[in-house]
């Protein structure tokens, strides 16, 4: 009895076994790897880790450990909400809508961030507010989102990177306060000639300590009210940022007001907008917003995608939106609550960060994103993954007891690697927990 074989089925099912093997065979070495690098050194040893690496020539994974579980990753979250931005928002920011009637200039907040932020210094939208000879009135009725994010921490109030969202934001949403001495030693100065003042000028209450006592400058804003407690300090130079007390629209249109030098109301009134202003380009923007890690800048950009794509800032409807649509295929629900990840109520697996960013490499484009992302040496990434030529682009996440970095990795033999490394409840410095996770990508880098 003959049996008679298909040889071309035979070589393509020998191939496919060669690659299992070798699969198999590299997510072995890796877990080694990981086994020294990471899991075995104390200052990993007791945290919850999930590491997901992904080639994305042969769609498989090289390495997996608990990829499948879900963390806290901090502002990784801004991956998710780059996407959303990149995906809704045009070339350039929608600064301003506008509607002209016989009378008056009607203005229909977008939500953009850019609005005299002292990252910007062209201002389309400032531009166009003060060449208008007509009384200018802002609509109210677009903005659904609340100034803190679900889950925020509320006594972070007072620190710069927790900054209101608003629908028409100005300045950042903070005040800049500054002391400063002329010139000459701190010892040859009196304390009474530091000079103390505000970037904008605002006429909100202030208090100065009479504690004589305290070495550093300081200025604390009550939790309920645009009042200011300030405290002069030693140095000859010193600047706090600190946000200020939104109310919607009510606090920017005060500072609106004497930046434009005219008066500026509010109509509850409906209607279409007929024209519009562009502020920035959109990628100076993202880049930025994950260069540095702006929360504000973040949460702003979910709520100005919100507003394309729905026609009102509402971050919550944007999120369930995109999780029932664009980003339906993550491998794992997400629990996904705010753009600037300071919320811990957000969760994703480490699949989840490589499947996103897959889906952005392909949707979007690997170079335009190496313009975005920081890379090592840089940004967020400024004392890690040193090179001369630069081989990886990632964001980093970190919150008390969260140390994460999700992004693309090139290997010495040209290959590219997309990863995620997520940690949770680690005791240690942010900075050591982050000092393993390089030197484990590192040996990554050297061998594949």
């Amino acid at each position: 009895m003959y049996i008679f074989t298909n040889p071309f089925r035979a070589n393509i099912l020998f191939i496919v076994a060669l690659f299992s093997l070798a699969s198999c065979s590299v997510s072995k070495q890796i877990g080694k790897i990981a086994e020294k690098k990471l899991f075995g050194d104390s200052v990993l040893a007791d945290v919850h880790t999930g590491i997901s690496i992904f080639d994305p020539e042969t769609n498989h994974f090289l390495y997996d450990y608990q990829g499948d579980k879900y963390f806290v990753p901090a502002s990784n979250t801004k991956i998710i909400c780059l996407y959303t931005g990149m995906k809704y928002l045009e070339d350039s920011l929608v600064g301003l809508k506008y509607h002209e009637t016989a009378d008056t200039i009607f203005i229909i907040p977008t939500g953009d961030p850019s609005f005299l932020h002292s990252d910007f210094s062209k201002q389309p939208v400032f531009d166009f507010l003060k060449s208008q000879a007509k009384p200018i009135a802002f609509i109210t009725g677009n903005c659904r989102a609340h100034a803190f994010g679900e889950g925020w921490m509320w006594d972070d109030y007072n620190s710069a990177y927790m900054a209101e969202r608003s629908p028409f934001p100005i300045y950042g949403n903070t005040i800049k306060w500054l002391q400063v001495r002329d010139s000459g030693s701190i010892a040859a100065l009196a304390r009474e000639e530091a000079f103390i003042y505000s970037e904008p000028d605002v006429n909100w209450k202030v208090s100065f300590s009479g504690d004589t006592a305290a070495h550093t400058f300081s200025v604390q804003r009550s939790l309920t009210e645009n009042k200011f407690f300030i405290t002069q300090g030693d140095e000859i130079n010193a600047e706090r940022n600190i946000p200020f007390i939104t109310n919607r629209l009510q606090s920017a249109l005060e500072l609106l007001k004497d930046s434009l030098g005219k008066s500026v109301d509010t109509s509850s009134t409906t209607i279409e907008p007929a024209g519009e202003i562009h502020s920035q380009p959109s990628d100076s923007l993202f880049k930025l917003m994950m260069h540095r890690s702006d929360n504000f800048f973040a949460e702003q950009v979910l709520l100005m995608a919100a507003n394309e794509k729905l026609g009102v800032m509402d971050d919550t409807l944007m999120i369930e939106y995109m999780l029932n649509n664009d980003l339906d295929g993550f491998p794992q629900p997400p629990r996904w609550a705010d753009g600037s990840g300071l919320s811990r109520y957000n969760l994703f697996t480490p699949q989840d960060f490589v499947w996103i960013l897959n889906k952005m490499k392909n949707e979007f484009g690997l170079e335009r994103l190496k313009t975005i992302l920081p890379h090592g040496g840089s940004g967020t990434l400024l004392n890690y993954y040193h090179s001369d030529t630069p081989y990886m682009y990632a964001k980093t996440g970190t919150l008390s007891g969260v140390v994460a970095l999700s992004g693309y990795l090139h290997t010495k033999s040209g290959k590219l690697l997309i990863f995620s490394a997520l940690v949770n409840n680690h005791m240690q410095p942010a900075w050591m927990v982050r000092k393993k996770v390089e030197g484990f990508l590192q040996d990554i880098r050297e061998r594949y």
